[in-house]
């Protein structure tokens, strides 16, 4: 009886024991596909920045194409360039701005005393939290003395470390407020004892922009050689157009935007390129190149760079005899990179470039819980020591399957975008495949395809399942890419090739439109329309009729005065998703 009890219960132990190992092979490999999955919608997430950050690129060759081709707006001279590039000389005085601004008695927000004081970082940082704004009339206060300041300042500020005074390094923040209170909570306020340096591209993307940038300015009122301030590459007019820092001031602050906007740029312009910390580490937004010369960059005239869109009015030159060779052409890359046609400084000779470190204090960038921030605290002598962190919001405790179907629900969303707005391009690609007219394509041919069109370096094959509807064969109805979504189109009369063109561009145009309305008004006339159309399509390769666009534009002039509104034109074209057909938890996945 005791061999038989022992004999049974040495197999239920055996049994528990499979039982045990089958669930906990079943639950690694349930973690793994989540992880996989939550790997392909970062990777689409990132091919799609990536692909916009060369959009930049070309748009800026065309504000060059354009300098040089359509000087007959302005019959002087470009007003674009004038106002954009040169505004300081026509800058109004600062009573304009700011003096005759009153705050009235019933503005229950953060009032702030010049000089100020770290009182006020304290004041400003708890009225932030309770989501008030600060009155225009401080802000325009704030920026004018900021810019004051900037203007005296080097192009490199030099800052020394010890033990007893490390230096904290941060990344981009792209308007997440969240994040710079807890790097705040985390490192403590600045101070004379806790110097920072805020590396750039603090605003745009995130919808605390103003916040953030005023907290950093008043911090630097107060804290001038303990708080250092870089520039990004958005740090710059254009590029708020673009990724949403523009909207943010003129939805905020409705009736003085305008003007924070115009003195905002001027204070971009004075921000310094980068900070040497200890004489051997160079801060700076985007790294370096292997040209990179710190002898040129301290003498170039940084306020000249209005925006990494458009090109400085004339090249910088060293005072030296022979100025042939000492032309400085600098520009900020998509990253913000500054590279120049210098060689590199004898003191600085390349293989001292070889270690970087790339810092980004923007937690949860692309979706809720999709990255964790970090910053870096510098002490001569000792290794960096980097600090990690990621603001946790409800979502943040879902479980892990439902934060992964979040993230790839908002990737896929945004991927479907990118495709229906190539819908003829590729249709026609898939035609072109498709030898039997069948209507359907192998994965791989679709596969082809899709990259081709769209040239996102994705892994197609294994996002084809939230794409495309595949037969039990193995072969994709292709034209199930455009399922569940479309583009509106603003007139019936619009041919769709036009549509998706517009809508592709939409971005760069309203860049572009923005950029010749010198007046502000959110018109341009017919004229100016067509000969604007006219050099993109040439620029950009847009192979659409002229008459189309034409006839478009006459259709959009509503009131026939002959003028466009030309944001509310752009407005028109967008995409309309059918979401009770997005997938569902646990109904498709990616892979």
């Amino acid at each position: 009886m005791g061999c038989s009890s022992s004999s049974t219960k040495t197999r239920k132990s055996e049994t528990s024991l499979k039982a045990a190992l089958i669930i906990q092979n079943w639950y690694r490999g349930y973690k793994a596909r989540l992880k996989a999955r939550q790997h392909y919608a970062l990777t689409i997430f990132q091919s799609i920045e990536y692909a916009d950050e060369q959009g930049q690129m070309q748009l800026s060759t065309f504000f060059s194409f354009m300098f040089e081709n359509y000087a007959h707006v302005h019959k002087e001279e470009l007003e674009l360039r004038n106002q954009s590039l040169e505004s300081e000389q026509d800058l109004r005085d600062r009573h304009d701005y700011v003096d005759l601004i009153d705050v009235p008695d019933s503005y229950n927000g953060p009032r702030l005393q010049f000089p100020l004081t770290c009182t006020d970082i304290d004041l400003l940082l708890e009225a932030f939290k309770e989501q008030q704004i600060l009155h225009a009339h401080y802000v325009l206060e704030v920026l004018f003395e900021t810019k004051k300041v900037l203007k005296q300042m080097p192009n490199f500020t030099h800052v020394q470390t010890s033990p007893s005074k490390e230096l904290t390094i941060c990344g981009d923040l792209h308007g997440k407020l969240d994040d710079l209170f807890m790097i705040f909570y985390k490192n403590g306020l600045p101070s004379e004892s806790n110097p920072y340096v805020f590396n750039g591209d603090f605003v745009d993307r995130g919808k605390n922009s103003i916040e953030i940038l005023i907290i950093l300015c008043v911090s630097f009122l107060v804290y001038p050689n303990d708080l250092h301030l870089n520039r990004g590459n958005h740090e710059d007019f254009m590029m708020n157009l673009r990724y949403g820092f523009t909207k943010e001031i003129l939805h905020k602050y409705k009736l003085h935007g305008k003007r924070i906007l115009q003195i905002l740029e001027e204070l971009y312009a004075w921000l310094p390129i980068g900070t040497i910390v200890d004489n051997e580490i160079l801060v700076i937004h985007g790294g370096i190149s292997e040209t990179t010369d710190l002898n040129l960059l301290h003498r170039v005239e940084r306020n000249k760079m209005k925006s990494v869109l458009i090109p400085p009015t004339e090249t910088n030159r060293d005072n030296d005899t022979d100025s042939k060779h000492n032309k400085v052409g600098v520009t900020f890359n998509a990253h913000g990179r500054i590279k120049t046609n210098g060689s590199p400084s004898e003191h600085l000779p390349k293989h001292e470039w070889e270690q970087v470190v790339t810092i980004f204090s923007a937690s949860n960038y692309y979706e809720e819980g999709s990255n964790r921030g970090a910053y870096i605290k510098l002490c001569s002598g000792t290794a960096p020591r980097f600090f990690q962190y990621q603001v946790t919001k409800a979502t943040c405790f879902q479980p892990l399957r439902q934060r992964v179907y979040t993230m790839e629900s908002s990737a896929i969303k945004i991927l479907k975008e990118r495709v229906i707005s190539r819908k003829s391009d590729l249709t026609r690609a898939f035609q072109l495949q498709d030898h039997r007219k069948s209507g359907k394509l192998s994965l791989s041919q679709w596969a082809f395809c899709m990259e081709n069109i769209l040239g996102l370096n994705l892994p197609w094959r294994s996002l084809s399942s939230n794409l495309v509807n595949i037969d039990k064969n193995g072969n994709v109805e292709y034209m199930s890419s455009f399922q569940n979504i479309h583009i509106e189109k603003p007139v019936e009369e619009a041919h769709s090739t036009l549509v998706e063109t517009l809508y592709r561009y939409r971005s760069d145009l309203e860049i572009i439109f923005n950029a010749i309305d010198t007046d502000h008004s959110g018109l341009i006339s017919i004229e100016e329309f067509r000969a604007m159309w006219k050099l993109f399509s040439a620029h950009y390769h847009v192979l659409i009729d002229d008459s189309q666009v034409n006839k478009l534009a006459n259709i959009m002039d509503l009131n026939k005065d002959g003028s466009i509104d030309f944001n509310e034109f752009l407005k028109a074209f967008y995409v309309v998703h059918r979401y009770e057909d997005l997938m569902k938890p646990g109904v498709t996945n990616l892979g």
